[in-house]
């Protein structure tokens, strides 16, 4: 296990008031545990917290014109390395646990019924289950460009197929609908990197095999930990770290940091 002190700071120029929603707050869960978090939003407004059928930790609010301001930090406890499980089982559908039934299905990003041919094509010589959805991982890997500054926006599955490159984000769906191209139950995940370069919100996919789940990241040469769960949706759609409704806002500044540390926080 590893300690890691995350934070992100976005800045909006509001031209008329405008409804958020966001999903900031790291969870706690099986592999990381939270220890501090600090969450500043400026002006200061009223927050109203819920959780989402995902379990994500979300914040309504009203952002009033002028500058607006979010500053979160947290210090972790997390796993300094990957679980790996080559030979883990296929999962029979029949069998699967009822909440996880939901991550078979086609979604807006992750078209899973158009990747039947090439996933199973993909995996012909592979092991049902985890030795599956590696050799998917290792074929976008090898196939589909990771390049954080592609010019393509808010591509589907299919389209990083066509255009064999994208964002992080991008290559999850490739392998979440390959994945369940193949009945295999697979996942968004966003939160943070340590050493992801360069530094930005990371996203991945986590895919249920051997009566589990287990991470994959196509941007990645090798497995690695270090990483720090924010969210879990069917894809890009469910875990957006941040919605407004109204006039389309982009941040004029964002920095978002992933610091080792040598212990527990004091």
């Amino acid at each position: 296990m590893m300690w890691l002190r995350t934070s992100c700071e976005m800045r909006f120029e509001v031209s008329v008031s405008t409804p958020f929603i966001l999903m900031l707050r790291p969870r706690n869960g099986a592999n990381q545990w939270v220890a501090r978090e600090s969450y500043m939003i400026k002006p200061n407004v009223p927050v109203f917290e819920f959780t989402d059928d995902y379990g994500n930790l979300c914040q309504r609010l009203i952002a009033e014109p002028g500058l607006f301001a979010i500053h979160t930090s947290a210090d972790i406890h997390t796993d300094e390395h990957i679980e790996v499980c080559p030979g883990a089982p296929f999962e029979e559908v029949q069998n699967l646990p009822n909440a996880v039934l939901t991550y078979l299905l086609p979604t807006r990003y992750c078209e899973s019924d158009r990747f039947i041919d090439l996933a199973r094509e993909l995996v012909e010589h592979a092991l049902p289950g985890y030795d599956q959805v590696a050799a998917i991982n290792e074929w976008i890997r090898q196939n589909v460009r990771f390049n954080p500054d592609s010019p393509y926006f808010q591509m589907s599955a299919v389209e990083v197929n066509q255009a064999r490159e994208g964002v992080c984000r991008d290559l999850a769906h490739l392998g979440i609908a390959l994945c369940r191209a193949l009945c295999i139950p697979a996942r968004m995940v966003v939160g943070y990197l340590h050493g992801l370069q360069p530094m930005d919100f990371h996203a991945w996919f986590e895919a249920y095999v051997g009566g589990r789940w287990y991470s994959f990241d196509p941007t990645q040469p090798e497995p690695r930990g270090g990483r720090v769960v924010v969210a879990y949706g069917h894809d890009a759609a469910d875990v957006a770290i941040f919605t407004q409704f109204g006039p389309a806002l982009s941040p004029i500044h964002m920095a978002v940091t992933v610091e080792a540390l040598s212990g527990p926080p004091e």
